[in-house]
């Protein structure tokens, strides 16, 4: 399976340079709005994390006060081989959030996708638990007290709130889960450790999370929070099904966070951020390559004023809302499910302009 962080390294041009066109300093400031409210995040890609164009750093760091790594923190790069960790990309990452006062979510521990290339060879539960084991204790013992927060658990769910078949539950069994909060716990005591999905507001997916959450407190395991990642579709949020997770989540005591949000504008035959699901190109593929009409535009816009709406409702039971992504032209959407397209996801257009959805998430604050 291909992670979409991945995606995002061949998006645009923009990314690709790190290079980004200037902003205007009258742009309202999002983290500034919701200061009050919950905390604004953003996904950075290698080159925001080193700063390779000081507009870009200049932008995120007035716009965003908590970052998640798009990629450098998956087990196949921070642990590449058996007994080689590589820190060196993270270390960065913890570097730009304390020069910029930045909070960092480490994304993420376990995760069934992009896994180190030795993994393939392991065929013994023994070997898989030592792997499981020394990965989570060696990293999150190595950035204790330097994240705020990890995703400790990322998409272990199907659709239908089983367990994935991943090759944890199959060498580890079904406590596996239980297992690395516990692991977590012990290696960064004063982290917050949370479970992150995708579609995991739909009712039959929320209450395999509700059972996983439930299951982690009756065996004593901190966990404290759940990531409901928002990769929605333009006219199609599902927002009756957000508010009831958000409640639901919350009275089991869980701080709710709306992850990797984007909201995609081009046409897609399912729902949900399965890496592995793929489309065809075709004439109607690509419909906005030239520009996105206005329309689409105003929905977009709507639909974001309605989903700060409602967040901002929960306020007391929200506490981040990450985008995934600084602008349209860093958004792994362009290339998923088909690559080389258009897209218009995010708050902020490619040259780092404020979009119309960006004015209504603003206004919603006042």
């Amino acid at each position: 399976m291909i992670s979409k962080r991945k995606f995002m390294a061949v998006s645009t041009a923009i990314f690709i340079t790190g290079a980004a066109p200037g902003f205007s300093q009258s742009t309202p400031s999002l983290k500034d709005a919701f200061k009050k409210d919950f905390g604004i995040g953003t996904a950075l890609n290698n080159a925001q994390i080193e700063e390779r164009d000081p507009q870009m750093t200049a932008f995120i760091a007035r716009q965003f006060n908590m970052a998640t790594p798009e990629n450098i923190m998956k087990s196949a790069l921070i642990h590449p081989k058996w007994d080689t960790y590589d820190f060196s990309m993270g270390d960065k990452l913890i570097e730009f959030g304390k020069k910029h006062n930045i909070k960092i979510n480490g994304h993420t521990l376990i995760w069934h996708s992009q896994l180190p290339p030795f993994i393939r060879g392991i065929h013994s539960q023994d070997s898989i638990r030592s792997f499981f084991t020394d990965h989570i204790k060696t990293v999150a013992g190595h950035y204790k007290g330097k994240v705020f927060s990890w995703d400790v658990v990322n998409e272990a769910l199907n659709e239908d709130g089983t367990l994935r078949k991943s090759v944890f539950l199959q060498y580890l069994g079904d406590n596996y889960i239980t297992d690395a909060f516990r692991l977590a716990q012990e290696a960064s005591p004063g982290t917050e450790l949370y479970y992150n999905d995708y579609n995991n507001e739909q009712p039959a997916k929320r209450a395999g999370c509700i059972a996983l959450i439930k299951k982690v407190k009756e065996a004593g395991v901190r966990i404290d929070g759940v990531g409901i990642q928002g990769h929605w579709h333009v006219g199609k949020l599902p927002l009756k099904d957000i508010e009831e997770s958000i409640i639901q989540y919350a009275a089991l005591g869980m701080k709710v966070m709306i992850t990797e949000l984007d909201i995609d504008v081009l046409p897609r035959n399912f729902q949900g951020a399965d890496v592995s699901q793929r489309m065809t190109a075709n004439e109607q593929s690509n419909p906005y390559a030239a520009g996105l009409p206005d329309t689409v535009q105003q929905q977009l816009a709507a639909d974001y004023e309605a989903l700060f709406n409602l967040l901002l409702k929960h306020k007391d039971k929200v506490t981040r809302v990450t985008f995934w992504g600084v602008n349209d032209g860093n958004s792994w959407l362009n290339n998923w499910p088909i690559r080389g397209r258009t897209n218009y996801p995010l708050l902020f257009d490619r040259a780092n302009q404020p979009k119309p959805a960006f004015e209504k998430v603003i206004a919603a604050t006042k």
